[in-house]
């Protein structure tokens, strides 16, 4: 093994996951992609029980990019759900306007407005090829709406999806490994 300098290093501690379901957030920074023409939008836990939850992660995970982070297209394929998140910013912060064009289109505004965010947990495969899930973004909402809100169901994987990658044939009793069938005919020196 390499040496490694651990004088400096916090050790890991445990962190409460946060359950799937809506919260109110507040918007923490916005960074306009403009290329790909989306907004990475960074948020936190704004309200309750687990308030500041992502900004406790980040304190001691400054290099997890994408912790309590999304992306919200700008496409034109993605305008409804662009407006979507337009609308929920505007009606749950007073006379603020965001519209990404005439009114306001300074995403910085963005910075410290609350809106209504519903997580949903999704199935993956983790690198060990182990299936697990993780929270994603599943819609924002007006806050107003908190009541409203439900917690959605888990998105399960489907299809291929939800066979892991790399899947290898378990072994039998006498060590051999069993083959599916159709997988010779992609052996060069199957039949032809």
């Amino acid at each position: 093994m390499k040496r490694v300098d651990l004088t400096n290093v916090k050790e890991a501690g445990d962190f409460t996951r946060l359950p799937a379901g809506p919260y109110i957030c507040v918007i923490r920074n916005v960074e306009d992609v403009e290329d790909k023409e989306y907004l990475k939008i960074t948020y936190d836990i704004a309200e309750g029980e687990y308030a500041g939850h992502f900004d406790e992660i980040r304190k001691d995970h400054s290099d997890w990019g994408w912790c309590g982070a999304y992306v919200r297209s700008y496409k034109t394929k993605a305008l409804p759900m662009f407006k979507r998140f337009c609308s929920s910013v505007s009606k749950s912060n007073g006379a603020y306007v965001f519209d990404g064009n005439t009114v306001n289109s300074d995403e910085k505004t963005l910075i410290g407005k609350k809106v209504g965010i519903t997580f949903q947990e999704e199935e993956y495969y983790g690198n060990d090829g182990t299936l697990k899930t993780r929270l994603i973004v599943y819609k924002e909402f007006p806050v107003s709406e908190l009541d409203k809100q439900s917690i959605p169901k888990t998105k399960k994987l489907e299809g291929e999806a939800a066979k892991p990658a790399g899947a290898i044939a378990k072994q039998d009793a006498d060590g051999f490994m069993n083959i599916p069938d159709g997988v010779g005919e992609e052996f060069p020196w199957g039949d032809k």
